[in-house]
């Protein structure tokens, strides 16, 4: 029953729909105010998706100053969108979040595991 639906205002394709959303390229990145809780003991619990990352150290030169957002997290991986897409081993590299106007560095290998999964492992600080 299409014809009984009422029209919605402010849902233009291409608009961010709520606060805190932007569009990257083609990909929709959800950036709530909250992100500044983000520090550098807590990053590894926290949602990357969505940060400014730059890839500090690599043994591969390929991967050698990549930035960008961040737009997926697998295991092993981080899917970084900059100038392309790039998807980079996390156990590999060392990288830099930028948060506010703070940088963070974070050394991948800490970052190995399912996001999901990583908020129930203990880390040493």
């Amino acid at each position: 029953m299409r014809r009984n639906r009422k029209r919605r205002k402010n849902r233009a394709p291409g608009r961010p729909q709520r606060q805190g959303e932007t569009l990257v390229g083609r990909t929709w990145i959800f950036r709530r105010p909250d992100r500044d809780r983000v520090t550098p003991k807590n990053i590894v619990w926290h949602e990357l998706i969505g940060l400014k990352a730059k890839i500090i150290k690599s043994p591969h030169q390929g991967f050698m100053h990549i930035e960008g957002v961040v737009i997926d997290e697998t295991k092993n991986t981080l899917k970084i969108l900059g100038d392309k897409l790039y998807t980079v081993p996390k156990d590999q590299v060392e990288i830099a979040f930028e948060v506010g106007d703070k940088e963070i560095m974070v050394d991948g290998k800490e970052l190995i595991g399912r996001p999901e999964m990583r908020l129930k492992k203990r880390w040493r600080k």
